[in-house]
């Protein structure tokens, strides 16, 4: 393959990463996508030259999806049992972290950059609270109970998905150093 081609196939693996890295944001599966497309490009890719990126790159990608992943569970398992969330409050603040990250999403655009970024994370986070004290409440449980849990899981999303969001950063810098080096 040409230079050119080798250039522009390095490029879109990177750019593609960081589509997935983004995906993060709004609670889907963004490092697994780009450990797919890491996979594809080294099966499917250059096998010789610059562009090369061999096995090893997916595998380490791989490696921080799964660090991701635990980061994200353990960060709202710990925030949802410590303050006795019930299974159908850990659903409805899954749902609604989901809803507020994508409306956060598009609320931070006037915001060059990071306003989608910051905006996808504090709005996911409010939106796992709300979910979370609308199932607790409607459960029966008082006002002062459903926030405490509500609370458990802003803190818990929050710190989960900056887990995740990290893992997914080093999974663009590892694609970055594998089409440069």
């Amino acid at each position: 393959m040409s230079t050119a081609g080798d250039v522009t196939m390095s490029v879109g693996i990177v750019a593609l990463c960081l589509v997935g890295w983004a995906l993060n944001l709004i609670a889907l599966p963004g490092n697994w996508i780009a450990v797919a497309l890491l996979a594809a490009y080294a099966c499917l890719g250059p096998s010789d030259g610059r562009a090369e990126i061999g096995f090893a790159v997916p595998a380490i990608a791989f490696g921080f999806a799964m660090l991701g992943e635990v980061l994200e569970f353990a960060a709202s398992a710990v925030g949802a049992k410590k303050a006795g969330a019930s299974r159908r409050s850990t659903l409805l603040a899954m749902a609604g972290s989901m809803v507020g990250a994508i409306a956060g999403a598009f609320i931070g655009i006037p915001v060059p950059i990071v306003g989608p970024v910051l905006a996808a994370i504090l709005f996911g986070g409010l939106g796992a609270t709300a979910g979370a004290i609308y199932g607790e409440w409607s459960d029966g449980r008082n006002w002062r109970e459903s926030w405490s849990i509500g609370h458990a899981a802003f803190w818990g999303r929050t710190f989960g998905t900056l887990g995740k969001v990290s893992a997914g950063l080093a999974i663009v810098v590892v694609a970055l150093v594998a089409v440069l080096f």
